[in-house]
């Protein structure tokens, strides 16, 4: 069994923001797995399966700052490890729509990770789903609340359909094969023009030139009358 935490705000003012995404990440797998979800752990859960694989959605619903309350909780009941948990949150340091895979590490300054930290430990996965940096640190906390960019929209999908692709690899522990879905979508492989250069003209016979027509053969020369062989005679 495997607990997936998405990190967020609860609340209608705060379901678009950049801060918001791992929310956004669960509730797609949740679709997607066709799962509906309860309260429960401080949160909303939903029970998904990927072949052998059981896996709780958990989305606290505590407010950022204190989600490792609601994970913790939850790890009590089910009995599970930090090794278990894998936790889907934003991350200022990846350019939008990029993905990492991390296990373990610090939390680097974000709210929930750090809450996280206080309740289980370290040691749990992260999926970092890049949101990107507003350029100045005093800009960071206005930006991560604020909402996805319209123009934002289809790369933004484009990241969740591919966590939705590769959440079975994920279920499975082929980290690899999750980064690899996810960047299929993300970043699709074009086309392949061939290698082969200029096709080859294909071999035309050319058009045989029809024989020349025979020289026609000279006539005979007419017989030397005796006064005409006298004469050559004497040249």
């Amino acid at each position: 069994m495997q607990l997936w935490v998405g990190l967020g705000n609860p609340g209608a003012k705060y379901a678009g923001n950049r801060h918001n995404i791992g929310f956004m990440a669960l509730d797609r797998i949740a679709e997607d797995q066709g799962v509906i979800w309860r309260s429960k752990f401080q949160g909303a859960v939903a029970e998904v399966r990927f072949g052998c694989e059981k896996v709780w959605l958990l989305k606290p619903m505590t407010f950022m700052n204190l989600s490792g309350q609601s994970v913790g909780e939850a790890m009590r009941f089910h009995k599970l490890e930090p090794g278990d948990v894998t936790v889907f949150h934003d991350e200022l340091d990846l350019a939008p729509g990029k993905m990492k895979l991390k296990q373990g590490g610090g939390h680097a300054g974000h709210n929930g990770l750090r809450s996280i930290h206080q309740h289980i430990g370290p040691e749990y996965a992260r999926v970092r789903l890049g949101i990107g940096h507003p350029g100045h640190k005093d800009r960071v906390a206005g930006y991560v609340l604020s909402d996805f960019a319209k123009a934002e929209g289809e790369r933004l999908d484009d990241l969740l359909r591919g966590i939705c692709d590769g959440a079975p690899k994920l279920a499975a522990g082929d980290g690899p094969g999750f980064s690899n879905a996810v960047g299929l979508r993300v970043s699709p492989q074009r086309p392949s023009s061939g290698s082969g250069g200029p096709k080859a003209k294909a071999d035309v016979p050319k058009p045989s030139k029809p024989d020349p027509a025979p020289r026609p053969e000279a006539e005979p020369d007419p017989p030397l009358s005796a006064l005409q062989r006298l004469a050559a005679r004497f040249k």
